[in-house]
């Protein structure tokens, strides 16, 4: 027998066979495991970006009343005259004096502000005799309307009486916009979402019962928050006796602002 026919009856001995096969099916088993784990992986994110289908909505309102701490006017100074220069030194001087009377009383320079001054022609319009069912007409340059429009912050409330007849008595020609408010509403803000929420969550328990459901978790929320004022002060203006001498100081009723959270959470249901 030669070399090739020796080689060609070269049998692999069943132990080397065996130690083959064992590896192969322990690659195998390797493979399958982290096939299986990475299939576990991916199985914990399936359905989590999935929007709920079965849902509940519920609305909730929370309220919170407090006492306000700032009070807010406006006035006004106006004069009328042939010219310019004369109707503004009379509004200069009366807007002057009354800005030095309001910081007598306390107010801080920074809490006036200056928010409309104009100067305006004043006209007045003359007919003459009609003719033929035509009434000509014309107006005539009289003179010049300046005003000047001063916005007031105060941060004590029970000032606004006096202050408010105080400048009437110093040739304001009209106080408006009297308002009471809360310089920092964010913590009443907070209370009343809370309560909101509350409410909301309180109707959604009651509501799932009668439905014979359970709640899951929260997929949706929305707030449409605004404030109110309860009783609000009368505005003074030029038909309340304002002139030269000083008005008694009216009795200012501040009240109490009402901080409202309105809330709509929607619940999936199971």
């Amino acid at each position: 027998m030669d070399d090739f026919q020796k080689r060609e009856l070269h049998i692999v001995p069943p132990k080397r066979i065996e130690s083959a096969a064992a590896f192969a099916l322990t690659m195998l088993g390797i493979f399958l495991v982290i096939l299986a784990v990475s299939s576990l992986k991916e199985f914990r994110f399936i359905g989590s970006g999935v929007t709920a289908t079965n849902t509940i909505t519920v609305s909730g309102t929370g309220e919170v009343f407090a006492v306000p701490d700032r009070a807010t006017f406006s006035f006004t100074v106006m004069k009328t005259a042939k010219d310019v220069t004369t109707a503004q030194t009379d509004v200069n001087t009366k807007g002057n004096d009354i800005i030095a009377y309001l910081k007598s009383q306390g107010v801080d320079e920074k809490d006036i502000q200056t928010t409309d001054y104009s100067v305006n022609p004043h006209y007045e319009y003359s007919q003459s005799v009609c003719t033929n069912g035509y009434c000509p007409g014309r107006q005539t340059l009289t003179g010049y309307d300046v005003s000047e429009t001063v916005t007031v912050k105060v941060k004590d409330p029970t000032k606004a009486g006096t202050l408010l007849s105080g400048i009437g008595s110093k040739g304001a020609t009209n106080v408006s916009g009297l308002s009471f408010t809360v310089e920092d509403e964010t913590a009443l803000e907070a209370q009343a979402r809370q309560e909101a929420i509350d409410d909301a969550r309180e109707k959604a328990k009651e509501l799932a019962k009668q439905l014979g459901v359970s709640l899951v978790r929260v997929v949706g929320f929305s707030e449409n928050g605004r404030g109110g004022q309860i009783y609000y002060a009368k505005a003074m203006s030029a038909d309340s006796g304002m002139g030269s001498a000083a008005a008694p100081a009216p009795e200012i009723a501040t009240g109490q602002n009402k901080i409202t959270s309105d809330v709509s959470v929607t619940y999936e249901i199971k």
